[in-house]
């Protein structure tokens, strides 16, 4: 079986995040007594409540999936390999 690839895992990701980051913008807007917005700041260097802040935020989810990617896909890979090895060998 082929490996996993970063580039793959990094977009299936990283869209993931940034598609929660734009549903719970909108949740903001629409419930501002709910608002995650305080966490945003923490988490989202660079996060404001503009167009380039927003912007940003968006960047960076995008960021954070390639990052749990170059960390698992390798992780994942090796231990794939080393477990079908294993198997064969038993």
């Amino acid at each position: 079986m082929k490996g996993l690839k970063i580039s793959t895992v990094g977009w299936s990701v990283g869209g993931l995040l940034a598609i929660s980051y734009v549903l719970c913008v909108v949740w903001d807007v629409i419930f501002p007594g709910w608002a995650m917005y305080p966490v945003w700041e923490k988490l989202l260097p660079g996060f404001s409540w503009s167009a380039a802040g927003l912007a940003i935020g968006f960047i960076e989810t995008l960021a954070y999936g390639f990052y749990v990617a170059i960390i698992f896909v390798p992780l994942f890979n090796y231990l794939q390999k080393r477990a079908h090895t294993t198997a064969i060998d038993a």
